[in-house]
């Protein structure tokens, strides 16, 4: 089983492409190539902490979505989420804002204070960033699929390295 994290989908939000300046011509081009890119690194087996933001659909189009991709999701709900549709479709949702695995905090939005020791990892912010002890996990910056958590332990190891 590998591990991945991502943030901001934003399925079937037709101005987030306009928004984001995002590369699609439709939500259906930027839907079919969002799951394509999750289907060629996420397997059956896998585990992925999506970092909110999601979808911006009804039930129906989220069972969906949901059908189509695969690996074990848990949900840190963006403001875009809603965390009883989240669960009727099959995703784990996080009963905390926050997670910390090792020297990682992941969240939806940036934390204000990132405190000793950890670097926060979050989404939110698309195609932003915010410099210091925090990385962006946004679709926006990661080439529109998720990205193994190790990505994110060895750039925390040098982030945190360089705050001592």
């Amino acid at each position: 089983m590998k591990v991945f994290v991502t943030a901001d989908n934003h399925f079937f939000h037709k101005n987030i492409i306009k928004y984001c300046k995002r590369p699609f011509n439709s939500v259906r081009e930027m839907n079919d190539y969002m799951i394509k890119r999750w289907n060629k690194k996420v397997t059956k087996k896998d585990l992925v902490f999506h970092l909110g933001d999601f979808a911006f659909i009804t039930t129906e189009n989220l069972i969906k979505v949901r059908r189509k991709i695969n690996g074990t999701i848990i949900i840190i709900p963006g403001n875009h989420d809603r965390k009883k549709m989240m669960r009727e479709c099959g995703f784990i949702v996080s009963p905390t804002n926050i997670i910390r695995i090792d020297n990682i905090v992941l969240t939806h939005r940036p934390l204000p204070v990132v405190h000793s020791g950890v670097v926060n990892v979050h989404g939110h912010i698309h195609e932003k960033n915010i410099h210091g002890k925090r990385i962006n996990a946004s679709v926006d910056v990661t080439g529109f699929e998720p990205k193994p958590i190790e990505k994110y332990f060895k750039e925390a190891g040098r982030i945190l390295k360089g705050h001592k």
